[in-house]
């Protein structure tokens, strides 16, 4: 709350003066109250969850990420039993190991197959710890996914994953008879920092000409390094998990610069690529309230603009990470069911 809205707040402009004798926790509670009041119903207990976790998270800088890796790891699921899972580990560029982790592989089979990209903020997460999201999608599907555990900001810069993920989506074309994936059905998908990445995929594959794709799903994909910084969006927007600040710490390990300047590389930004023409079809899905919401939204337009078929679904009340967070909550199942149709339209399945 600022101070004019504080000053209202008390009773109007003459009574700023009061203002510091009211304690400061009931500025908080208002503000709090404020942001659950945007929040869908069926969000608003883990809404209050978020807020209180926000005040004991520690400042987003070099210093504390790895603490803040570390925590994220507290909360990974394991596997479930089935489908069957492998990790391979392949040449990357630069003399690199690159490990990428194979779900569902069926060798003789012709199943579609996702190149999936976790999220993360571009700084944080890991291919492994995705593994029983993704064992779901691809018993529900029957398809092959190839997740990539690319090099994380800012121990390498944009050219490192960017590279990585490509090299994921090679070895996943030159491999697909002895994992059972059809060259002609493949998909990029990730969510938030890895829907980024697949919307910078496509972007590769499109310009490279080595790998034909048929999607690309973007689950509230992180694709803009102005928002934050050159885009301030009103409240609520924004306010929940992955805030102005942690995107512009994300953004700027990743892009090894300040972003939101014009010295940043069009090739590092979805957002910035001019043109989008030749990509395939896509499907786009954010929350009302997402900090990604109008990125995200101005994304889909252009693509169709540009004449791309593509699918926008906007969950009003709906904060960043959502659907991960609350799978069962009738918001979310609608959310992830229409995402799962898309997917199977563009395998050409029965949806």
């Amino acid at each position: 709350m600022d101070a004019v809205s504080r000053r209202m707040w008390l009773g109007g402009a003459g009574a700023a003066v009061a203002t510091s004798m009211v304690p400061a926790n009931l500025f908080a509670q208002d503000a709090d109250a404020r942001l659950l009041g945007h929040v869908a119903p069926e969000f608003r207990e883990a809404a209050k969850a978020l807020i209180q976790m926000d005040g004991q998270r520690p400042p987003f800088s070099r210093e504390t990420l790895p603490a803040i890796r570390k925590g994220g790891d507290a909360y990974v699921q394991p596997p479930l039993d089935a489908p069957a899972w492998q990790e391979r580990v392949i040449a990357g560029p630069e003399d690199t190991r690159l490990r990428l982790f194979v779900i569902n592989a069926s060798p003789g089979a012709s199943k579609p197959a996702i190149l999936h990209t976790h999220g993360g903020g571009y700084i944080t997460g890991s291919a492994k710890s995705d593994i029983r999201y993704l064992q779901a999608i691809a018993q529900r599907l029957d398809c092959v996914i190839v997740t990539v555990d690319y090099r994380l900001a800012p121990e390498t810069t944009w050219r490192g994953s960017v590279e990585d993920n490509h090299a994921g989506l090679k070895w996943l074309y030159d491999n697909a008879a002895a994992i059972g994936a059809d060259r002609a059905r493949i998909a990029v998908m990730g969510e938030s920092a890895g829907g980024g990445h697949a919307a910078l995929l496509a972007l590769a594959a499109r310009d490279r000409g080595e790998v034909p794709l048929v999607f690309q799903c973007l689950v509230y994909p992180m694709l803009d390094d102005r928002t934050g910084t050159r885009v301030i969006p009103p409240n609520p927007v924004g306010e929940l998990l992955w805030t102005g600040e942690a995107n512009r710490f994300g953004w700027e390990a990743f892009l090894g610069m300040p972003p939101g300047t014009g010295s940043v590389p069009l090739a590092a930004v979805p957002a910035r690529r001019m043109d989008l023409a030749g990509l395939p079809p896509a499907w786009i899905g954010v929350g009302g309230i997402d900090l990604f919401v109008d990125e995200d939204v101005d994304y889909a337009q252009r693509l169709l603009a540009a004449g791309v078929p593509t699918q926008l679904l906007v969950i009003p009340g709906a904060f960043h990470g959502f659907y991960i967070m609350l799978p069962q909550a009738p918001l979310s199942r609608q959310f992830y069911e229409s995402m799962l149709a898309a997917l199977a339209r563009a395998f050409g399945m029965a949806v």
